[in-house]
């Protein structure tokens, strides 16, 4: 078989792979993983160069807080914190949704999208029954603030995790350089929701009454578990900041934070692993095969000096490309194998024009991540919410999730052009 042959049917599989993902027809983790079985039977790729593809920076970082996030829910400390803000706000329903916002944005900057919006989300509808208020007028701008929070931080989201596991770039590169347009679209995000809520959040003196006679302290499980939780957490987040200074990557400080609340938690190891999210663990495999594949077979190579010729090399035209492209994809499509797909690309951009591409990365994150917010299908976190409703009298449907979020994608993009030109270009 001649590399013209590998090419092509390398290209078909990818394609028809990214295609089967994309309509949601099959299990994703099942696609993903068949299309990379099929390079390997093609000889598009060989089982060595396979493995050398699999970017385990990612996977380690991914499982370390998996695993750190598993153990620390079960003390119960995001619901004491989401009733004791509902009652520091009194009752207030603008009140609470700022202190919600905030707590759902912070939150995802350090844990994982989902895992913040499962826990988040069933207190706010507690505290929506007891105010009597449709809870849309709170899991949307939680939603929107997940994604927000997410974006802030190199552990925040998976494109981050993924972009710092192929580059140089650290959680403080990650904070400096993400933190301020996140926060400027937070600030947004609550203007917006303000202005399309704002006149629904009105209860009644007996509803507030109620929620201050409600008791935070019995949704603490376990209060010597929360105490270990914390101080790793702790010990993790001050890994995370100096860890390149300290010269170690940002998975080992992960796995160790885990490695040690396994240790000191007292909780049954087999049992935790059972709760890791091992297929998209190894929809990340799947990914990283595909792409190496391309990547070998000089694919990559060759669309990046497409890209290269569109925008006649100008880093201000490339930039912005890949920060709308980046956005409008993830609003409809996983931004998972997207990102897979942009990071060898813009290494490729790199080698091929010798431009400065950290703007390119700052781009494509903020592109992936705030794109999320477009419609129903761009977040895992909107789909688990929208669930969540599906089957109350309030669900979110894909048009009303698309009246809100679509205009604050548009307005983050927006926001982040005018800061990677002023900053960057």
């Amino acid at each position: 078989m001649t590399l013209d042959f590998h090419i092509a049917a390398a290209v078909t599989v990818f394609l028809v792979t990214y295609g089967l993902i994309v309509a949601e027809k099959m299990n994703r983790i099942s696609v993903a993983l068949a299309g990379a079985s099929a390079m390997l039977l093609m000889r598009a790729i060989s089982q060595e160069e396979a493995i050398a593809s699999v970017d385990f920076n990612t996977i380690t970082l991914l499982v370390g807080m998996m695993l750190i996030v598993t153990v620390t829910k079960r003390t119960g400390v995001f619901q004491y914190v989401a009733i004791k803000a509902a009652q520091i706000a009194k009752g207030d329903p603008w009140r609470i949704m700022v202190l919600f916002v905030l707590l759902t944005a912070v939150s995802s900057a350090f844990l994982d999208n989902v895992t913040t919006v499962l826990l988040v989300a069933p207190v706010t509808m507690v505290i929506c029954d007891v105010l009597e208020l449709n809870p849309i007028y709170f899991l949307m701008p939680e939603i929107l603030a997940s994604n927000v929070g997410g974006t802030a931080t190199l552990i925040g989201d998976p494109p981050n995790i993924m972009i710092g596991g192929a580059t140089d770039l650290g959680f403080l590169d990650f904070m400096e350089n993400l933190a301020p347009p996140a926060l400027i679209i937070l600030a947004v995000v609550l203007v917006f929701c303000r202005f399309v809520y704002g006149r629904h959040l009105t209860v009644k003196e007996k509803a507030k009454a109620e929620i201050m006679s409600m008791n935070p302290d019995l949704e603490i499980s376990d209060h010597r578990l929360l105490v270990k939780c914390l101080a790793v957490l702790g010990l993790v987040m001050a890994g995370f900041v100096f860890h390149q200074m300290l010269g170690y990557e940002s998975a080992t400080v992960a796995l160790a934070g885990a490695a040690i609340l396994m240790v000191i938690a007292d909780v049954n190891p087999e049992e935790l692993l059972l709760e890791v999210e091992w297929g998209t663990i190894f929809f990340f495999v799947g990914l990283f095969i595909l792409v190496g594949t391309l990547e070998g077979l000089g694919v990559i190579e060759f669309l990046a000096g497409e890209v290269v010729k569109l925008t006649s090399g100008n880093l201000m035209l490339t930039t912005f490309m890949v920060l709308w492209v980046s956005a409008f994809a993830s609003a409809f499509i996983d931004n998972i194998p997207f990102v897979a797909t942009m990071i060898p690309l813009i290494k490729s951009i790199g080698t091929l024009t010798a431009m400065n591409v950290t703007p390119l990365w700052w781009a494509l994150a903020l592109g992936a991540c705030l794109g999320g917010n477009g419609s129903l299908v761009g977040a895992s976190a909107n789909v688990i919410v929208a669930g969540m409703v599906s089957r109350t009298e309030h669900p979110i449907t894909f048009g009303g999730f698309l009246k809100v979020g679509f205009p604050v994608m548009l307005i983050s993009m927006a926001v982040c052009s005018v800061y990677l030109w002023v900053v960057y270009l």
